[in-house]
């Protein structure tokens, strides 16, 4: 057979191997891509560290990778609201319970809780120490000290507002209010910088290294409970969420063995966070 007719008889073969090998390609991006879900959350459960906790465990569990978008809960919302996430994993229940009603999530499942906490300089200018945040809001306000808010539309942003209203003061909160627009890390940053006061949940506070010459100064308000809840974005309203891998998230997190390794995180001994699904 002379060169040319080697080439005419290869060239069919040669045709169907490379179609082959790219279909086994696609199919295998498919599969790649179908492996993989993208969880809308807060920046309080990834700078705590519970994720790079949980994730792994999750993975190990089903073969699922979580792409995690860290962002305030409003934010977060706000990318169910568009399709932009598969899993919501926030902290404003009035909120995402109204999420549910609107139809953009199936189901509002509760997780696990902690706290929050007022934190401010270890001498206490303004004198808020006490169990009481209403109250210490109250004398922030009075003394004209610096506050550093969220400002961002964030779980956390959310029940500082609750707490001003509580105080009293929803609108005037002292010359010294300083809104950042910023996660929670940063917001705490800002506080260590400028020896200021700042609500933040514990769990982020236990994982943050820079507190200058802050400390805890109110905890233990039973209104400063801070729930977390997990939901899957509708499919039915956006037909390309993956529905059915986000639900086994859901369903993993809330088992006992997600349940488990929430309560199995630490720092320097102190859990963080307390698993409470079904309840």
């Amino acid at each position: 057979m002379n060169c040319t007719a080697l080439s005419q008889a290869w060239w069919p073969v040669a045709r169907t191997a490379r179609v082959a090998l790219a279909a086994g390609l696609l199919a295998t991006t498919g599969l790649a891509a179908a492996q993989s879900i993208t969880l809308a959350s807060t920046t309080s459960t990834e700078q705590s560290g519970l994720f790079s906790h949980l994730l792994p465990q999750f993975k190990q569990a089903t073969g699922l990778e979580v792409k995690v978008v860290a962002v305030g809960t409003g934010q977060a919302i706000d990318m169910a609201r568009r399709g932009d996430a598969d899993v919501l994993l926030v902290h404003d229940q009035a909120a995402e319970e109204k999420l549910v009603a609107e139809g953009v999530a199936v189901r509002r499942y509760p997780v696990m809780y902690n706290d929050f906490v007022l934190v401010g300089p270890k001498n206490d200018p303004s004198g808020t120490r006490g169990t009481d945040v209403a109250a210490a809001l109250k004398k922030v306000a009075a003394a004209g000290a610096t506050f550093i808010s969220r400002g961002d539309k964030s779980g956390t942003h959310a029940a500082e507002l609750r707490y001003w209203a509580l105080a009293g003061l929803p609108a005037a909160r002292g010359g010294g209010y300083r809104e950042c627009g910023c996660g929670m890390g940063p917001a705490l940053n800002i506080a260590a910088q400028a020896n200021a006061y700042a609500l933040t949940d514990r769990g982020t506070w236990l994982n943050f290294r820079n507190r200058g010459d802050l400390t805890v100064l109110v905890e233990r308000d039973a209104r400063l409970f801070n729930q977390y809840g997990v939901m899957v974005v509708n499919p039915a309203k956006f037909p390309h969420v993956k529905a059915s891998d986000a639900q086994k998230f859901v369903d993993w997190i809330t088992s006992s063995a997600g349940q488990g390794v929430i309560a199995s995180y630490r720092i320097g001994g102190e859990q963080l966070f307390f698993p409470n699904a079904g309840k």
